[in-house]
């Protein structure tokens, strides 16, 4: 395709635009509502997924061993939980520190703990990581069989119930976004469908003089990425401002651990990328189908 053809078929989606223009406002008003609802539903669905891994990633496995397990037993069971495919990692952590741990992390109430200093009735720990935290529960499962193992916690109902509400959110979200997509290319094919209808006569014309199939369908295609690109400019204007907003407002003065927002950038920039690509894209699929129905070339 040369250069001329090209700056052919952009002159001619341009022109298509402007011929039709109260049918290209609605158009692109649809895709813009359309485009919003879904940059909403990115920045909800992503911040949610943020929030979630942070969760994830802190669930963790402590492995307390058995009183009677002596250096060796403890450094064998160190070295099976290891060599397990889905641990990270493992820690072994003293009875000691731990009821330093405890203390600590009772801030006043932790001076009562001081009293078992002498006499510490805690468990030697292994603090187990898994490369990915969905495999906790199948890892614990698998080291408290072990010798030596008096217990193994990962927040056993807690965790299932966790991963479940994740998964259902994501899935939720999924399916929204993907109905709010087809409604958009629905409205642009329309558009397309009534350009098309208005321009028969000079496309039959085109086909008599010998013009391709390409030729013929290449401006539809960039008036379509066209209308989705426009009415991607406003839903990132809106979410740009409003997340950055609430982002200065609000998400650096979240005190509860876990729940922190991504940071504006290159969070703004990536849902920015993500909406016209999304514009672009709705938009020569919705021409696709139309021209694909009601152009016969």
């Amino acid at each position: 395709m040369s250069f001329r053809t090209i700056k052919r078929h952009f002159r001619e989606s341009g022109k298509s635009l402007t011929r039709n223009g109260w049918m290209t406002f609605a158009s692109i008003s649809a895709v813009t509502v359309t485009l919003l609802l879904v940059g909403v539903f990115f920045v909800i669905m992503m911040n949610l997924n943020h929030i979630a891994d942070n969760i994830q990633k802190d669930v963790e496995i402590r492995v307390h061993l058995d009183p009677s397990a002596d250096a060796a037993n403890k450094e064998l069971i160190g070295q099976k939980i290891n060599q397990i495919t889905a641990v990270d990692s493992a820690k072994f952590s003293p009875k000691e520190k731990e009821l330093t741990n405890l203390i600590k992390d009772m801030g006043s109430d932790g001076k009562t703990f001081k009293l078992f200093e002498q006499d510490n009735p805690l468990s030697d720990v292994y603090v187990v990581k898994t490369k990915k935290p969905t495999d906790v529960i199948k890892t614990a499962k698998t080291i408290e069989k072990y010798q030596y193992v008096q217990s193994v916690k990962y927040g056993q109902g807690y965790v299932e119930k966790m991963f479940n509400v994740v998964e259902v959110a994501r899935n939720i979200g999924i399916v929204l976004i993907i109905a709010l997509l087809f409604t958009a290319m629905f409205l642009i094919s329309n558009t397309i469908k009534i350009t098309i209808v208005a321009r028969r006569r000079e496309i039959e014309i085109m086909r008599l003089v010998g013009a391709t199939n390409s030729f013929i369908r290449w401006p539809f295609f960039l008036e379509g990425a066209w209308l989705g690109i426009l009415g991607a400019i406003v839903p990132i204007a809106v979410i740009a401002g409003v997340y950055s907003y609430i982002y200065d407002t609000v998400g650096k003065n979240i005190q509860i651990k876990f729940v922190e927002l991504l940071q504006v950038n290159p969070f703004i920039i990536q849902i920015s990328i993500i909406l016209v690509l999304l514009g672009a894209l709705i938009g020569v699929w919705g021409s696709v189908m139309s021209v694909r129905k009601f152009l016969k070339v």
